[in-house]
């Protein structure tokens, strides 16, 4: 009896640990904030579709005039920390498709989670490492990487066709594998989003991703026939009301095609803003924090 007793004890004890545990992993999954009274949202002036659609906000007085030290160049030093500079450093990474040079903010094996963002057109690695344009956002990403153990790559894309898709399919693979049980995000900007288009028809790097953040980018008229779909790959969208290059209604009609099918999906829209508005203002930290707690 009292063999049984203890056992019992033991049982009780271990189901707490795995509890606790279970929590822990949870909460690492959120990341901490960071200037987030500089680089959350403003008002919001209305929202659709039972809350997941909301328009923000934009002024660009405020937000790149105001924001900048100098307009669209260097943006004021309250919202740069450089210390994160070092934490990363440029590498040329061989995948199955050829080699692909990246900017990699963070720990290489081990991290808790990984955002890996691509460029539009005339873009290369150096965009999305950049610390003092788009208003700091770039320099926020990479701080939220480092203070909470994750990952951040720029990659440059060498192309928008199959065989540059295909090296961001690679990094994707890479990365899942030196973190395995780290989601793994993919963003993609302006015409980058023409690598997501095709990444997400690539069921193998579907697997290994956790979600999707499109900023500004082109509607996927065909998107319901990919294995993201099929699999429900969580999405975050982003986009300038009034974007001359790649019209808001057009991604606001996929992104209610994606709602109406049962995935998880949420969309941000600047009022005013233009198409590189949300390259700009997209809240990292609220964003990654939406994905990460749909995959739990």
């Amino acid at each position: 009896m009292p063999q049984s007793t203890v056992h019992c004890l033991y049982r009780l004890v271990f189901a707490v640990f795995l509890a606790a545990f279970s929590v822990h992993d949870a909460v690492a999954l959120t990341l901490k904030p960071w200037k987030d009274d500089l680089f959350g949202y403003g008002t919001v002036v209305e929202t659709a579709d039972d809350g997941t659609l909301r328009v923000v906000d934009y002024q660009e007085m405020r937000d790149i005039n105001g924001r900048d030290q100098i307009p669209e160049r260097r943006v004021k030093s309250a919202y740069v920390s450089t210390a994160v500079k070092k934490a990363q450093k440029n590498l040329t990474l061989d995948t199955p498709a050829g080699l692909l040079d990246v900017a990699m903010t963070g720990k290489s094996e081990g991290a808790t989670f990984t955002v890996i963002f691509i460029h539009g057109r005339g873009g290369d690695r150096r965009l999305g490492n950049n610390d003092w344009n788009f208003g700091g956002n770039f320099n926020r990403i990479k701080n939220l990487a480092v203070q909470n153990g994750g990952v951040y790559y720029a990659p440059s894309v060498p192309s928008f066709d199959e065989k540059g898709a295909a090296r961001i399919s690679g990094l994707v693979l890479r990365a899942k594998a030196l973190s395995p049980d780290a989601p793994v995000i993919l963003a993609c900007a302006s015409m980058g989003s023409f690598i997501c288009a095709r990444v997400v028809r690539d069921p193998i790097a579907v697997k290994s991703l956790s979600g999707m953040v499109l900023m500004g980018g082109a509607a996927d008229g065909d998107y319901a026939k990919t294995p993201a779909f099929k699999a429900k790959l969580p999405v975050f969208f982003t986009h300038g009301d009034s974007d001359p290059v790649y019209a808001a209604n057009d991604q606001i009609a996929v992104f209610r095609k994606l709602r109406k099918a049962g995935i998880p999906t949420r969309f941000v829209l600047f009022q005013t803003g233009g198409h590189g508005t949300p390259v700009r203002m997209t809240d990292w930290r609220e964003t990654l924090n939406w994905l990460f707690a749909q995959k739990g």
